[in-house]
């Protein structure tokens, strides 16, 4: 497309009106006035953090549940609430929110303090100091005066499989060194049994509080679905049974209620670049076929360097057509590893990386027995075939092959 052609086709993409009122009311990141069946789960975190307005150092909260099932928009919700009071009051309370899927903030212990440290209006080089020295930096950067600091860290599954579990526990440590300030943590986790690896002194001060949310079923998500595209859709915009279809798929991926909205959205981005004006059911269909697409890129692309190593080696060990096991594949990593310089894993431990990209739904891998030899796992690709020549191109950049 020429300069002429593509300027006539933004002025005629400035012409048509747009079938979006507010197409924020459709993102993950929008907080609605009221959270729809989720009523329980925030009169128990109110519950819990209360207390900060009090100055009384709330326990440590541990919120966990499927992708979707509002967690982080109960804790936003009822953290809103909780710093506009304290604001109004003048009471000396902050909250710091940070995603730990996040690449080059969360993704090693000094990156993470580092960046809590830079919240705090403190300069922390990008690299180079030691990791003590940014922790002692905070403390008595927060110890300065009198503050209370609610520290909500999501996904942290992400951040203990980036760096370990012994990251929390020196997060859960620092309060013996504040001497005027305290610190309390607000964990969230897709995880169900991410408690279950870890330490257990870190998982007994984790988890002082447990809140768990279960997944919606497929009339809740239409009632959430319904509530959302009133603000985002202009009138007569969505065709006969769409908010059931986004529902009923959504329902199906674990109850998703982010899985549907953003459904809802991209159907309505495709219906504007087809020049239509009704988001009609193959719409959906559509949009689900790239989500689906864009979900696996975005999952293989955030993923540590030993993850990367293992899936290279499942997609590129060929075996003819036959089953494909654990061993074979660990032949193939440990070479892959000597191209990268990058040391080893133990063969359990890849095992272990196999069975997490299992429940990613990247690949299939079931475990057989094979009597007194011991068990393995037989490996299948579950994604589809027309998305792994972009998989492996991702991992080649992200490995360097």
């Amino acid at each position: 497309m020429g300069k002429k052609e593509l300027k006539s086709f933004f002025e005629d993409y400035l012409k048509k009106d747009s079938l979006f009122k507010n197409k924020k009311a459709l993102q993950g990141n929008y907080t609605p006035k009221s959270v729809p069946y989720r009523e329980e789960q925030i009169e128990v975190l109110a519950g819990i953090l209360a207390p900060a307005l009090r100055m009384e150092k709330p326990s440590n909260i541990f919120i966990y549940g499927k992708t979707g099932s509002g967690k982080t928009l109960c804790v936003n919700h009822v953290a809103d609430n909780l710093i506009k009071i304290a604001n109004e009051k003048k009471i000396p309370l902050k909250i710091f929110y940070l995603n730990c899927k996040m690449k080059r903030v969360a993704d090693t212990e000094y990156r993470l303090v580092a960046q809590m440290s830079r919240e705090f209006g403190i300069e922390v080089p990008a690299t180079g100091l030691p990791t003590d020295e940014i922790y002692k930096m905070f403390v008595n950067e927060i110890d300065k005066e009198r503050l209370l600091l609610l520290l909500i860290l999501d996904e942290i599954d992400q951040l203990v499989l980036k760096t370990g579990d012994e990251i929390l526990y020196n997060m859960t440590r620092l309060n013996s060194e504040l001497k005027k300030s305290e610190l309390s943590i607000i964990g969230i986790s897709n995880d169900l049994v991410f408690t279950d690896n870890l330490d257990p002194r870190v998982k007994s001060s984790l988890s002082e509080e447990e809140v768990v949310f279960p997944p919606y079923d497929a009339i809740q998500l239409q009632k959430i679905l319904k509530q959302r595209a009133k603000i985002a859709f202009k009138d007569g915009v969505l065709g006969e049974g769409v908010i059931e279809k986004c529902a009923a798929y959504a329902a199906r991926e674990h109850g998703d209620a982010r899985r549907a909205l953003e459904l809802l959205r991209v159907s309505g981005e495709l219906v504007e670049r087809s020049n239509q004006n009704k988001i009609n059911e193959s719409f959906i269909d559509k949009a689900e076929e790239k989500l689906e697409r864009d979900r696996i890129l975005d999952i293989v692309n955030t993923q540590p360097k030993q993850f990367k190593l293992t899936l290279y080696s499942i997609f590129n060990y060929t075996n003819n057509g036959a089953p494909i096991f654990t061993g074979d594949i660990y032949d193939f990593y440990k070479e892959a590893c000597v191209k990268t310089g990058v040391k080893p894993l133990t063969q359990r431990r890849v095992s272990d990386i196999i069975a997490e990209l299992d429940m990613l739904g990247i690949i299939n891998a079931k475990v057989i027995s094979k009597g007194r030899y011991g068990r393995t796992r037989e490996i299948g690709i579950a994604i589809p075939q027309s998305t792994v020549p972009k998989v492996v191109d991702i991992l080649k950049e992200g490995l360097n092959i």
